[in-house]
């Protein structure tokens, strides 16, 4: 099984920010447990990747850019979408402690602790970002 990743152009959920470059499901190929994504976010924008993962499980999200200017926060599942007072899509839900807003978390390590949808979302910390983002569970 190839590891799949759906693309799709919608709004952001990242406060503060009009509207998301990329929403990706990841997914892992069998037999695998991480993958590396390669990717650019422009000013402004985040990017958005989900997966499902177990209570218990270990996880690790490390994100690495040529400028040192991305940044990642992890919702827990649970997390719900919507607009704040002026229009602008946001997340509203708990996220992984050191990896919340204004965390500007380059790496996290630790155990899940809850199973469902975990929503990983990526901008930049000034101008757009060139980064790769390796996600492992086990």
């Amino acid at each position: 099984m190839r590891l799949m990743l759906a693309v799709v152009m919608v709004g952001a959920f990242l406060p503060g920010v009009a509207q998301a470059a990329v929403v990706q499901e990841v997914l892992f190929a069998k037999g695998q447990n991480s993958t590396l994504i390669k990717q650019s976010v422009i000013r402004g924008e985040s990017d958005q990747y989900f997966l499902i993962g177990k209570a218990g499980q270990k996880m690790e999200v490390i994100i690495t850019a040529m400028e040192q200017n991305a940044v990642f926060q992890i919702y827990q599942p649970g997390y719900k979408a919507g607009k704040d007072q002026d229009g602008i899509l946001e997340i509203k839900g708990a996220t992984l402690k050191g990896a919340g807003e204004g965390e500007n978390a380059i790496a996290w390590k630790g155990v899940l602790p809850s199973s469902g949808k975990y929503l990983i979302l990526v901008g930049g910390t000034r101008g757009n970002a060139t980064y790769k983002l390796k996600i492992s569970i086990r």
